[in-house]
């Protein structure tokens, strides 16, 4: 079972058999089996005649639909939990300041061990830069302050310190020239590497989504993120282990392995009404500023097409996963981890564990 990603702004999706055929132009198509079809991605202005749509359906294919520029539309999803007691104690989990103080801790501490490791990489590198070595610092003090913190602010508070001293570091994990990198922005991205964190970001969240509602999870009830009418708080929570490893240094060798260039890229002029641009799921009011116009940089659909390619090749990438003493693909330790914090939440663990790269 596989992700399929259809890119286009003018083709068709059509029924031929019990098969799906993405129809591009007389002479151009592509033929997709639901059967082994897990999810399917549908990215610009694709049609869909409505004997494909029932064959989706009928397959339960969970179809995830973009814009151009990688703006979340809708979503086709067959998994509705039917766990009602599952979803019971999600949700008296939400009064117990306890368990929401060591989730938080275990989130936030797992992703500043993440990138702890990946700002060493860069020192390790022959990047003995003074701004890396005291932005390893700073991280090394959050997490020894996190583990007396008592107040979800406060863990909040060290989270956002540990991306602000990350980013300072992360530039210089880039090599090429023509790769701007000048502090994390979105929605719209300032720059090019921006960009390409968005939209990478944006494909971890559908995945660690997915893989909630399979185990019949209700994604709307987080213990970190704040909650908020239609966001899927806890998928924002389970997917910050995630961030460094299949985002972050993803997104360093797209640009150091020469596999993005800078005609994958284009700049745009956005209006506070424009709906094309890429608004990055994120737990902040950043995405409700108004402004008249503001420039921002977008990857092109060649560009799009070259960056989905490598991130499904590195959820392919096969690490040791300490808790079944194995090595497993990223598409299943996203699973496992999802499957833990069930056990967590049905009381036959204590404490999530979140995945901490080496």
């Amino acid at each position: 079972m596989s992700t399929i990603y259809l890119i286009s702004d003018h083709g068709k999706l059509i029924k031929k058999g019990e098969t799906l055929v993405l129809k591009l132009d007389e002479q151009t198509s592509r033929t997709i089996f639901p059967f082994k079809t897990e999810q399917l991605v549908l990215v610009g202005n694709v049609e869909i005649t409505s004997p494909a749509l029932k064959l989706l359906m009928r397959h339960r294919i969970n179809t995830v639909f973009l814009n151009k520029n990688g703006k979340f539309n809708g979503r086709l999803d067959f998994q509705l939990g039917k766990n009602v007691y599952l979803r019971r104690r999600q949700f008296r989990l939400l009064d117990d300041e306890e368990f929401r103080l060591n989730f938080a801790r275990a989130i936030v501490g797992g992703k500043l061990r993440n990138q702890l490791t990946f700002m060493q990489r860069i020192h390790r590198r022959g990047m003995d830069n003074q701004v890396v070595r005291t932005r390893i610092e700073q991280i090394k003090s959050l997490l020894t302050k996190l583990d007396t913190a008592r107040k979800i602010d406060e863990i909040r508070g060290y989270e956002g310190a540990g991306a602000s001293a990350f980013f300072a570091a992360f530039r210089y994990a880039i090599v090429p020239d023509f790769a701007t990198f000048n502090g994390r922005s979105k929605n719209p991205p300032a720059d090019n590497v921006n960009a390409v964190l968005s939209f990478i970001y944006t494909m971890i969240y559908y995945r660690v989504d997915a893989a909630l509602e399979v185990e019949g999870l209700d994604g709307y009830v987080g213990y970190f993120h704040r909650l908020d009418y239609g966001k899927r708080a806890l998928a924002f929570d389970l997917m910050e282990e995630y961030r460094t490893p299949l985002g972050d240094s993803l997104t360093a060798s797209l640009f150091n392995l020469g596999v993005l260039n800078e005609n994958d890229f284009h700049e745009v002029t956005f209006s506070s009404e424009d709906v094309e641009f890429p608004l990055e799921a994120e737990d902040d009011t950043e995405a409700n500023i108004t402004f008249q116009k503001k420039k921002g940089v977008l990857l092109t659909r060649e560009g799009l097409r070259k960056v989905i390619t490598h991130f499904e090749k590195r959820l392919d990438t096969r690490l040791f996963y300490p808790p079944l003493q194995k090595p497993l693909s990223y598409r299943q330790i996203i699973s496992q981890q999802i499957r833990q914090f069930k056990r967590v939440i049905n009381g036959e663990e204590s404490l999530y564990k979140p995945l901490v790269i080496k």
